[in-house]
């Protein structure tokens, strides 16, 4: 097997967990130090990542580059690594739309260089069996093999473009819209009196539902900020196959309601987090 140099844009918390499959596989994880923030600059030393100081130098390095940033900024991260001269193998791993995910690949090809869809389904990927890459594209299987030592699994879906995204909005629609259901449950309960009553009824027979419940919601504060963006992209996809969004985009108001958690340590009391959901605006 050839080994590669593979990018990486840029290593968060699942971005360097790819990068280490990479690096199990044999491959180089490369990664630019300009102007990113010290958190991550010590996560990349940790993982032996190589930098190659800038994005220019990164660019020129690679033969692939996989892109997997907060929702947001999936466009302009395509657009600067094309504005770098990089022609060669672009993956979009983020959690955007299908409509977004074509637009991209356009400009990518559109430019001379390749696409692949990617949408990854699990957390930070350390454990075999635990977080699945999915891959769609004419150069998928090209893509999976960088991983092929694991732990991060991979399966490619085709080769059509927006697979991979799919299949990514429609999970994540799933588990991060019903997280958000829940806490939106909880806060009418509270506002309306009723939380004891509803928990107890949910503890019925023995079940640890309530409890579990609750533990849900405090734990996915620190994971709102980016969630909200996200739920916006899952609603995207919504609209484009002809099914409501509204779901969505409620869910999204109530992660956006709890993104100041983001730099908490350890998990907001309840309270706390049904008061920021019930807030006035």
């Amino acid at each position: 097997m050839v080994k590669v140099n593979v990018g990486f844009l840029h290593p968060g918390s699942m971005g360097v967990s790819l990068a280490a499959s990479a690096q199990n596989s044999g491959n180089t994880a490369i990664w630019a130090s300009a102007g990113r923030s010290a958190a991550t600059r010590k996560r990349a030393l940790q993982h032996n990542l190589t930098d190659a100081g800038t994005l220019d130098e990164l660019c020129a390095t690679c033969s692939i580059i996989v892109s997997i940033c907060p929702p947001h900024a999936a466009e302009a991260v395509a657009t600067q690594v094309l504005d770098c001269g990089f022609r060669g193998l672009f993956v979009d791993a983020n959690a955007i739309s299908v409509g977004r995910t074509r637009r991209i690949a356009a400009q990518i090809e559109g430019a001379g260089a390749h696409f692949v869809d990617g949408g990854v389904i699990g957390g930070p990927a350390w454990e075999p069996g635990r977080t699945w890459l999915y891959l769609a594209g004419e150069s998928a299987a090209e893509v999976a093999k960088c991983f092929s030592a694991g732990p991060l699994e991979t399966e490619v879906l085709g080769d059509e473009i927006g697979q991979a995204a799919a299949l990514k909005m429609c999970f994540a629609a799933y588990t991060k819209g019903t997280t958000a259901l829940l806490a939106g449950i909880l806060a009418t309960a509270e506002a309306t009196g009723v939380r004891e009553a509803l928990e107890s009824q949910w503890s019925r027979g023995g079940s640890a539902f309530a409890e579990q419940t609750r533990d849900r919601v405090r734990g996915v504060t620190a994971k709102a900020w980016r969630f909200a963006g996200e739920l916006d992209e899952i609603g995207a996809t919504f609209d484009d196959a002809g099914v409501p969004s509204g779901f969505q985009e409620a869910a999204a108001e109530i992660y956006r309601r709890l993104a100041h958690f983001k730099d908490t340590d350890g998990m907001p009391a309840l309270d706390e987090v049904l008061a920021a959901i019930l807030r006035a605006e």
